[in-house]
């Protein structure tokens, strides 16, 4: 029971509000003390977990690089192009980042999106400037209900999409899985079996995305006004 001391030193550190790393880091040695480990052992332990996950904070890298571009005027740039574009509404410009990101993600490209590398400063935008276009001034409940589209068709495509890739992690977790309770499975099985699975989801999402630039419409629809005689 005394290694879960850890646990009560994070609940205890992050209720008082002290600095996160600093309750971690003291989370850790107190655990590692208390299963029996020198302090040698416990420094090579968070060594080597820092090696080993060092990669995972690349990801950080990018958020200051989109934060110069939208400084430079990235938004502005994607309203521009999109309202050269007089088909465009906010619905058919997720139904096509929906299709883009569903197919990357199937030949294992999901890096290929996400919501601070393309949704905050790209899809978004264009999204609303092709609603701005066709109906003119918005309002800040309805930019919301935008940005909420365009986040959850990052979503929904590449978690229906990266199954078909058949090395995606989710694949060899689905087949761990159903080994673990005697069902002996392909890769490829799964793989294809994730085909019917994706397709309705592009069918479903892209209807409610439909559905949404009619709502829109009717929003934004001028009353009639009737003749007073």
């Amino acid at each position: 029971m005394l290694v879960l001391i850890g646990v009560a030193i994070v609940v205890i550190g992050f209720a008082l509000r002290f600095n996160a790393l600093l309750v971690v880091t003291v989370a850790g040695l107190a655990t590692g003390l208390a299963g029996g480990l020198g302090l040698v052992d416990i420094v090579s332990a968070f060594g080597k977990a820092f090696t080993e996950n060092r990669y995972m904070g690349l990801i950080w890298l990018t958020l200051p690089v989109i934060a110069l571009l939208e400084r430079n005027g990235l938004k502005e740039q994607a309203r521009r192009m999109i309202g050269r574009v007089r088909a465009a509404t906010a619905g058919r410009v997720l139904m096509l980042y929906f299709v883009i990101r569903q197919v990357t993600a199937a030949l294992g490209l999901t890096s290929l999106g996400g919501h601070a590398q393309m949704v905050r400063p790209l899809i978004a935008p264009m999204a609303e400037a092709a609603a701005a276009n066709r109906h003119g001034e918005l309002s800040e409940a309805v930019r919301q209900q935008i940005r909420a589209n365009a986040s959850a068709v990052d979503n929904i495509a590449v978690f229906f999409g990266e199954d078909i890739f058949i090395a995606i992690q989710s694949i060899l977790l689905i087949k761990g899985f159903l080994e673990q309770n005697g069902i002996i499975v392909e890769p490829l099985q799964v793989s294809v079996w994730a085909i019917p699975t994706a397709i309705a989801a592009l069918l479903i999402h892209c209807t409610r995305l439909s559905l949404f630039d009619s709502r829109l419409a009717r929003t934004f629809a001028a009353p009639v006004k009737k003749d007073p005689r």
